[in-house]
C-alpha cells in the first residue's frame, strides 16, 4: 500500500495522523483523493446533506495600527491622516441594518490601536448590548493583546473576562496566520508569538467563550510550519476536554490565502488546487474540531462551491461589509441569493445558522422561501 493511501486509511478509521504524516499529505498531488477523504470525515460530523451560512456583517471600527504586518493593506500608521475610528453611532446604523436583513452576527475588528483605552472597548460593548440583541463575534487575539496592554496592569484573564461580560460573545481566529514564529517574525514581527495568539484563545476557552480557528498559506512558509500550525490548534483543542472547561472550544477552521496585492509583501498567488488541499488536509488533521467554512472571500464563489467537496459544511458569512481583504485587491462579493445557488449547485440544501452554529431556518430546495428548523437537542 502507497503511504498516501495508508495515511488516508488510518485517518478515515478514526486515528490520529501525525505531524510527519501531515506533511506527506501536503507534498503529494493526489488532491482528489485526500478531498475524498476529508469529504467521508466531514460526513461523519454531518451526515444530512446541509451545507450552512450565516448572514453576518464586518465592521472595521478602526484602520489604526501599530503592529505594520508586512501582507496587509488595510492598516494606517497611528498619525495618519487616513487614519480613522468610527463613531457609536455609525456602528450601531452598521449594526441594525444587518439586524433589518436577518443578520445574527457582527464581526467587529480593527487595527491594534495604541490610543484606545480599554474602556473604549467595554464601553462599547455594553452600549450595543443596551440596543440591540445580536451576536458579537468579534476581535482578533492581536487586539485582546493590546487591550491588555492598555488596560494599565490587568491580567490577560482579567481583560477577556471583562470585554466578555460586557457584551463580546466569541472569539474569530483572525491573526492566526501560521502558528510557528519563523514565519511570524517574516511577515509580522510586531505582532507577538504563535504562543500569544494561542493563550488568549485558551484563556476564551477557560472562561467559557467559543472561538474559531484560521490558518493563512502563501507567506513561503514550509509544509512542516502547516502541519504544526494544525497540530497546535488540535493540542489547544484537546486541552478544552481535558480542563473540562464549559465551552465547545474551537467551533470552527477557516484557512484561506494570503492575498498580496495593495501589500509590502509581494507572494505568488496560492493556486486554487493548493488552497483545496490545505483544506481537505485540515480536516483531516483536525478531528476535534467540528465545523469547516469555505473562503469564498478569498478564492471566489466557484472555487467556494468545491469546498462542500472538500471538508467543509459551511459557506462562511454573508459578509455584507469587508474591507480588510478588500483592500488587498480581492472583492468578491456574494448575497444571499448567490449563496443559495451555489450550495444547491454542489449538491447541497442552503441553512442559515448563527454563531454558535445552530439553524436556524433551512431554504426549500426549489425555491427561496424559508422553512423553520428546529434543532434536535
Amino acid at each position: 500500500m502507497k503511504p498516501i493511501d495508508r495515511i488516508l486509511n488510518k485517518a478515515q478509521s478514526g486515528r490520529r495522523i501525525d505531524v510527519e504524516e501531515c506533511v506527506t499529505l501536503f507534498e503529494s498531488d493526489q488532491i482528489e483523493k485526500i478531498g475524498d477523504t476529508a469529504n467521508q470525515i466531514m460526513k461523519k460530523w454531518h451526515p444530512d446533506p446541509i451545507a450552512t451560512f450565516v448572514v453576518g456583517r464586518n465592521i472595521n471600527y478602526t484602520n489604526i495600527c501599530d503592529v505594520y504586518c508586512r501582507f496587509c493593506a488595510f492598516y494606517r500608521a497611528p498619525g495618519n491622516k487616513e487614519g480613522y475610528v468610527l463613531d457609536n453611532e455609525t456602528i450601531f446604523r452598521k449594526i441594525q441594518e444587518t439586524i433589518d436583513v436577518g443578520g445574527t452576527e457582527i464581526l467587529m475588528q480593527g487595527g491594534t490601536n495604541p490610543d484606545l483605552p480599554f474602556t473604549y472597548y467595554t464601553d462599547l460593548l455594553k452600549e450595543i448590548k443596551k440596543r440591540f440583541k445580536i451576536q458579537m463575534h468579534s476581535f482578533s487575539p492581536a487586539e485582546i493583546m493590546k487591550m491588555k496592554e492598555v488596560s494599565n496592569g490587568l491580567s490577560l484573564e482579567e481583560v477577556v473576562r471583562q470585554i466578555h461580560e460586557a457584551g463580546l460573545d466569541s472569539l474569530p481566529g483572525g491573526g492566526g496566520e501560521i502558528l510557528d514564529d519563523r514565519t511570524r517574525r517574516k511577515i509580522s514581527r510586531l505582532k507577538g508569538s504563535w504562543r500569544d495568539w494561542m493563550d488568549v484563545m485558551q484563556t476564551a476557552h477557560k472562561i467559557g467563550m467559543s472561538t474559531t480557528a484560521t490558518m493563512v498559506i502563501g507567506f513561503g512558509e514550509s509544509f512542516e510550519e502547516r502541519a504544526l500550525h494544525l497540530l497546535r490548534v488540535r493540542d489547544a483543542q484537546d486541552d478544552v476536554k481535558i480542563h473540562g472547561y464549559n465551552t465547545p472550544g474551537f467551533l470552527a477552521f477557516i484557512p484561506w490565502t494570503f492575498q498580496s496585492e495593495n501589500t509590502n509583501m509581494k507572494a505568488d498567488p496560492v493556486p486554487p488546487e493548493e488552497y483545496l488541499k490545505t483544506l481537505a488536509i485540515s480536516r483531516i488533521m483536525l478531528d476535534n474540531v467540528p465545523n469547516f467554512q469555505a473562503s469564498w472571500v478569498t478564492m471566489g464563489p466557484e472555487v467556494g462551491k468545491q469546498t462542500l467537496s472538500y471538508g467543509c459544511n459551511d459557506f462562511g458569512s454573508t459578509m455584507i461589509e469587508e474591507n480588510v481583504v478588500s483592500a488587498a485587491g480581492t472583492t468578491h462579493k456574494v448575497n444571499i441569493e448567490s449563496i443559495l445557488r451555489l450550495i444547491r449547485e454542489a449538491g447541497k440544501i442552503p441553512a442559515q445558522r448563527n454563531t454558535r452554529y445552530e439553524i436556524l431556518r433551512v431554504f426549500d430546495e426549489e425555491s427561496s422561501v424559508e422553512k423553520d428548523f428546529v434543532m434536535q437537542n
